[in-house]
């Protein structure tokens, strides 16, 4: 695939590429002005037509091109060796200056600058150097000069300025329209990008693979790092192809579009990278949120995953508006921000709901699982999301309650409760003897006791009132259980051995009744029963049912 790659490319710049390099005085159609003078600064037109002239490789006159250097400020400097420099920074950073676009007016004023006798050749590449008028002529500016040392070593980044003037001595003969030290250049160019990704991809491959599988990360190895990997491994190509390129000095119609393709190019792939970077980071999050009891953490994973990809698109897409592009996005933002602010009174409930899903998140009020209750909602969470929570009833239904609304309201979780508290009235009969319920009392506690599952510091059975038609023995106990339904079957535990109590122990349970008393005949016998008046008769039948509940024994 790189292989291909670098023969295109050999075909592209061969087939644009012509005998003269760098820039092109492209006067353009509309444009009728004398150009026979070569030596003319009395407008911004001519003082651009005269340096690049004069520095083109079929007239290169570098004396008469330093002329239009304002050397006030910068005594003692080689003018020539300026001059060339500064087209070289035009060349390198790919900027076509179009002489059709340039004013021919002598008293030309720029109106965004307060119109000052300036004019600036490209305001976002290379916004420092510019034409000023000086006396009665038009000049690279003093500020310009000054600045041209540290614009060419910041555009030939890497020591390349060198080999600008290396690779000349290589041979100037034109083949196929190209120098022959433009085409050694452009090989040599192949070659370096060719090797160094073979070598990255190596040592991605072959050491940092190794490397994380040593170390446990064999998932997020082959997953996510691995492919991040190999796109830095296409971010290192573009980038020696945008440093290397400007080296080559092409002519500038094929260089200012190649470097607009790589400089858009370079923050496209730094966004992939950071995208993918995101899914490593949610990889990560996912093995901290597994060693949580808490499962709310589960839902905010994939919640931080969509959240960060989106804004990592956003900045990706302005910064390739800005630096790739070159699309001033200064205006896009204020309209941005104008129409932000009308999206926001209009969302203004979705923005709501947004912070309310943040505050669930950040307070935990409740998480996936739990039994909630507030208002008419109540049911099992199921999941948490950016706008809604989904809440599935005891019905079977399934509610989406706006986060807003769950934030300001009252919520009641069951699902995190210590104890659940089982509260119930045991009523027995009148009739029954006073040593009979003590003896009972004193069997459900000791059940409480014995359960598993019951909190043992804190619980309340007492005979605690004389109703219309009973005695009524309070049993107020707590479960340790983390469900509804083993509090369910731990209730149903305590039913069970308080009726299997009572039924060894011969206690009637009382229920809504109207007795009619009658004289008792002396043949029948009546429905009383007859209670034994010895209290160790009782404590003997209690202590033989707590063995048989201790045992898991039936009573018969």
């Amino acid at each position: 695939m790189k292989f291909e790659l670098s023969k295109f490319l050999i075909v592209v710049l061969i087939f644009f590429a012509q005998a003269a390099n760098g820039q092109l005085l492209d006067t353009g159609n509309s444009m009728a002005l004398d150009t026979a003078d070569h030596n003319n600064f009395s407008s911004p037109y001519h003082t651009t037509y005269t340096f690049f002239y004069n520095l083109n490789e079929e007239a290169y006159n570098p004396s008469i091109a330093a002329e239009a250097l304002n050397m006030e400020a910068s005594q003692g400097q080689n003018a020539e060796a300026l001059a060339v420099m500064l087209k070289q920074i035009f060349d390198g950073n790919g900027v076509y200056v179009r002489m059709n676009e340039i004013p021919n007016n002598p008293n030309y004023k720029d109106t965004v600058r307060n119109d000052k006798q300036i004019y600036v050749f490209d305001e976002i590449i290379l916004p420092s150097v510019y034409l000023e008028k000086v006396g009665g002529q038009w000049k690279f500016s003093a500020a310009t000069v000054q600045n041209i040392k540290t614009l060419h070593k910041e555009t030939y980044i890497w020591g390349t300025d060198k080999l600008l003037n290396l690779l000349p001595k290589i041979g100037s003969q034109v083949y196929f329209g190209l120098h022959l030290w433009q085409l050694v250049g452009i090989f040599f160019l192949i070659l370096l990008v060719f090797v160094s990704h073979k070598l990255f991809t190596f040592l991605v491959d072959r050491g940092l693979y190794y490397v994380l599988m040593r170390s446990g990360y064999k998932r997020i190895a082959k997953q996510y790092l691995l492919p991040v990997a190999r796109i830095v491994s296409i971010y290192l190509i573009v980038l020696l192809l945008d440093v290397f390129l400007k080296v080559l000095q092409l002519p500038i119609y094929l260089v200012s579009w190649m470097t607009l393709l790589l400089n858009a190019t370079k923050p496209f792939i730094v966004t992939i990278i950071f995208y993918k970077l995101v899914d490593v980071f949610s990889g990560y999050m996912e093995r901290m949120a597994d060693k949580t009891a808490s499962t709310l953490d589960d839902q905010l994973v994939p919640l931080v995953r969509k959240t960060l990809k989106a804004f990592v698109i956003v900045i990706g897409s302005l910064f390739i508006l800005k630096y790739g592009l070159r699309i001033d996005i200064v205006p896009f933002l204020t309209g941005l921000s104008i129409g932000g602010l009308a999206f926001a009174l209009a969302a203004q409930d979705t923005i709501k709901n947004f912070f309310g899903s943040v505050m669930i998140f950040i307070d935990k009020p409740f998480q996936v699982g739990d039994w909630i209750t507030s208002g008419e909602v109540d049911g099992t969470v199921e999941e948490v999301g950016f706008r809604s929570t989904r809440v599935r009833t005891f019905r079977n239904s399934l509610m989406y309650i706006p986060n807003g609304k769950i934030a300001d309201a009252t919520v009641d979780n069951h699902g995190l409760r210590k104890y659940r508290r089982f509260y119930s009235t045991i009523t027995i009969t009148y009739d029954t003897p006073p040593e009979l319920i003590e003896v009972f009392v004193e069997g459900l506690k000791r059940i409480v006791q014995q359960h598993p599952k019951t909190r043992k510091d804190y619980y309340n059975i007492y005979l605690n009132n004389l109703s219309a038609y009973s005695l009524d023995i309070m049993f107020y106990v707590f479960f340790e259980v983390p469900s509804w339904p083993e509090e369910l079957k731990a209730r149903e535990d305590m039913i069970l051995a308080a009726i299997r109590l009572a039924n060894r122990l011969g206690v009637r349970f009382a229920f809504p009744t109207q007795t009619l008393h009658m004289e008792t005949f002396p043949e029948k016998k009546g429905f009383t029963p007859i209670y034994e008046d010895d209290k160790a008769s009782y404590q003997k039948r209690l202590d033989q049912f707590i063995q048989n509940e201790t045992q898991g024994e039936q009573p018969s």
